[in-house]
């Protein structure tokens, strides 16, 4: 490809890029044959400068580090210029609250990984003992803060630190290092972690490259965890937190005078990353940070991670077929597997694992979900999932269904929930009346909806049905409430879900379908008008069935099937 850049006549298009602190001009650029690059240009007198950090991404591209590959370098009219790979991605901070914790997790392992692959990579021959320069460094950066005039509430204990702790330094290996190594470098393309921005590189103790891991922590505690677990293979030893807390410490004084020249917002920015830096190391008396996770476990079934509180054998999940998706978040103490079988697919719900999020024992979980056999047989609907079968088996207890490739409304699963809610009003008009319906169903077969909430709505846009699942704690009336605060989210519960003693019946259940409606209509959190999608006479319907006071709601499930189909009806819905 040697040669390719002659000018940007050389392309078919050349679009600018605004991001970044480098100073370089940068555009995506799209060659002839239809390919991508990243054109970076720089003054010409950073040559030197520009031809290292190329021959040190070639090095670490040999390596098949996934980055921005460099591709040809050279001098243009405008300066010296490279050309490197184009990454068709999404910055990994804009994508990661889109990410499940596991899925996080998982990303940060591989990013630990990375560096370690990375760190093969030696410093060159002569370079001075790190002690020394970062000693040196580190009075640098403690002359420039004491010199720049701001202070930081406990920067005494981060003072304290640094000078007990300078000892840490003696006999650290050197290697190369990004420099700038965290999520705000980092692309996600096709589900794979790509590297960006080499430009800080330098060579250093390998530790240090972990200095930055405070942006990281901030995004998602969960991708730092699985980052440090990736790199050592395991446990980080206590020995590399106290350093990491040295040089985390470093930087957080030096951000403050760094931050002074781009303005009030970067100083504040900088202010409160000190202060996190306090409170993630208890003022510096404690170096492993609060946001490490050291409970938290990753497991694998055919390939497909998933969370637990410790390791447990799924090895009699093979019965069933290959595990191709988990949901590990519920709080019930279930854990949901996806499983495909000679060309059909299951969804398994199974209790008995130590399941990350639980707040009932593995034992109350197994009871729990056998106690909802009958309930899935008894109202088996069109619109529920359906039931094939239930067992005791590996320790403890499973039930399974029909799989269905449908959308779920809750934002445990932000990218299905992002789906979900991009319906048209058309749609959603149809999933309300399914759920109505469905429940009209459950009060005709004496039962009342205890814990049913955004997560048990599903739409499969393929086949445009609803689906509804987790049922698993609705109860045959008459039902009373003796536990105070019942299962159940808040958005969705009626003041009587809330009271011992209080009896719980369709009336209730016309509460939760109202607060159903804000959810799929309005603002489930601000049930006013102003924020309603839909006509004002559907509005009243649902408005009433919200009320606080028993008496002012429809008083059954029918009452308000009725008063919905009648609202539709006159405004030609």
């Amino acid at each position: 490809m040697s040669g390719m850049f002659t000018g940007f006549d050389a392309f078919v298009s050349v679009e600018p890029i605004e991001k970044g602190w480098s100073g370089d001009k940068k555009y995506c650029v799209t060659a002839e044959d239809g390919t991508k690059y990243l054109l970076r240009i720089s003054p010409i007198e950073r040559y030197e400068a520009r031809q290292s950090l190329f021959r040190m991404m070639e090095q670490a591209a040999a390596l098949g580090i996934p980055m921005c590959a460099p591709v040809e370098f050279g001098t243009c009219g405008d300066g010296v210029y490279s050309l490197q790979s184009w990454i068709d991605g999404e910055d990994l901070e804009t994508a990661m609250p889109m990410l499940s914790e596991t899925e996080q997790y998982v990303l940060g392992l591989k990013s630990g990984e990375i560096a370690r692959s990375m760190h093969t990579i030696p410093a060159p021959e002569g370079q001075k003992e790190w002690a020394s320069r970062f000693n040196r460094k580190t009075d640098t950066k403690l002359r420039y803060y004491h010199q720049c005039g701001l202070r930081f509430e406990g920067d005494d204990c981060v003072i304290d630190y640094i000078e007990k702790n300078r000892a840490l330094l003696e006999n650290r290996p050197q290697c190369f290092q990004h420099g700038d190594y965290h999520v705000g470098n980092m692309m996600i393309e096709k589900g794979e972690l790509k590297l960006i921005d080499f430009d800080r590189f330098d060579f250093g103790d390998p530790w240090e490259e972990f200095n930055r891991i405070v942006w990281s922590a901030a995004a998602s505690p969960h991708f730092a965890t699985g980052q440090l677990r990736g790199y050592f293979g395991g446990e980080p030893p206590l020995e590399f937190f106290k350093l990491l807390a040295f040089y985390i410490a470093s930087n957080a004084l030096s951000a403050i005078p760094w931050a002074i020249p781009f303005g009030q917002a970067e100083i504040d920015t900088m202010m409160k990353q000190a202060r996190d830096v306090l409170l993630w190391f208890d003022s510096m008396k404690h170096p492993v940070p609060t946001w490490y996770l050291k409970d938290f476990y990753i497991q694998y079934t055919d390939g497909v991670p998933y969370k637990l509180k410790a390791p447990f054998d799924f090895s009699f999940l093979q019965k069933y077929g290959t595990v191709f998706k988990v949901f590990d978040d519920q709080d019930s103490g279930n854990i949901c597997f996806g499983i495909s079988n000679a060309g059909k697919r299951y969804f398994v719900k199974f209790a008995g694992a130590p399941t990350e999020r639980a707040v009932v024992s593995a034992k109350t979980a197994v009871a729990n979900l056998k106690r909802t056999v009958p309930l899935y047989r008894d109202l088996a609907h069109p619109n529920l999932i359906r039931f094939i079968a239930a067992e005791e088996i590996g320790g403890g207890f499973a039930m399974i269904f029909e799989w269905v490739d449908a959308e779920c409304m809750h934002p445990m699963y932000p990218r299905s929930r992002a789906k979900f809610m991009q319906m048209s009003i058309e749609t959603r008009h149809q999933v309300f009346r399914e759920i109505l319906a469905f429940h009209v169903h459950v009060a005709e077969r004496g039962y009342v909806a205890v814990d049913f909430y955004d997560g048990s709505i599903m739409y499969d846009f393929d086949s445009r049905k609803t689906a509804i699942c987790d049922i698993d704690f609705y109860v045959k009336v008459p039902f009373t409430n003796e536990m105070g605060r019942l299962w159940g989210s808040s958005r969705f519960m009626s003041p009587e879900e809330f009271q011992r003693g209080a009896g719980i019946d369709e009336i209730t259940n016309v509460y939760a379908m109202g607060a159903t409606a804000f959810a799929l209509f309005g603002d489930e959190r601000d049930r006013c008008f102003e924020k309603w999608n839909a006509c004002k006479d559907l509005f009243d319907v649902a408005q009433k069935a919200v009320s606080d006071s028993r008496g002012e709601r429809q008083q059954s499930m029918k009452q308000l099937w009725e008063e919905w189909n009648a609202a539709c009806a006159k405004t030609g819905i």
